[in-house]
């Protein structure tokens, strides 16, 4: 599991590589926050597209940034969700207060 990480017009850029599951949800955790307190943003955007595997930590380790963006007067927006991330998305409910986006250009114009 690798994280790449990249600051666009103020919006901290994320993406994984890998599964996120009850693994590497806690790595993945700390590594987010540390990241995200130390680039001092608002937002966060996530980057699905290498993503193939999501479990309920997964939907805890957005969840739990959702709330320290918005503690900052931020959101978080994703984008390349693959069909499978998709299904979890929809059926946890995360869909309906994290907005997905079709690319980086619209999450970012959207979350400005």
């Amino acid at each position: 599991m690798d994280i790449i990480y990249s600051v666009k017009r103020g919006n901290l850029i994320v993406k994984i590589y890998g599964e996120i599951d009850h693994h590497t949800s806690e790595t993945i955790r700390e590594k987010l926050d540390k990241e995200f307190k130390k680039q001092n943003v608002k937002n966060i955007i996530f980057d699905f597209s290498e993503i193939q595997f999501m479990d309920s930590s997964g939907i805890g380790v957005i969840m739990g940034r959702y709330k320290n963006a918005k503690e900052r007067g931020g959101k978080i927006g994703v984008f390349n969700l693959q069909p499978q991330v998709e299904r979890v998305f929809k059926l946890s409910g995360l869909h309906k207060i994290i907005n997905q986006y079709n690319s980086l250009d619209e999450a970012i114009s959207s979350l400005q």
